[in-house]
């Protein structure tokens, strides 16, 4: 039997982290992390031009600042359906379980 993984609150892992700050042997050596370069994608003139225009009306100076708010904005609305579609998945399988146990 495997055990569950214990996940702590934030205030458990500050105080984890407070109370081993000064304790050199409880850390790891350091890593390296390289930050992740843009990327550049193309889209056609004409879905360029409607970008623009629309970047424009919400008063956006920049179209990159404006199309990463708006992709922002549609990458959380799908991981929130889908989110959703798990969830709603789950509950019949438990419902199942509970008659069957």
């Amino acid at each position: 039997m495997t055990e569950k993984k214990r996940y702590y609150s934030e205030k458990e892992t500050d105080d984890i982290v407070i109370s081993q700050a000064d304790d050199d042997s409880a850390w790891e050596d350091p890593i390296q992390v390289q930050r992740t370069k843009p990327v550049n994608i193309s889209i056609p003139p004409d879905m360029a031009t409607r970008a623009l225009f629309l970047a424009k009306l919400h008063r956006e100076k920049k179209l990159e600042k404006w199309l990463t708010r708006i992709i922002q904005e549609r990458i959380d609305i799908e991981e929130s359906a889908f989110a959703q579609v798990k969830r709603e998945m789950r509950i019949p399988d438990q419902a199942a379980e509970r008659t069957t146990g």
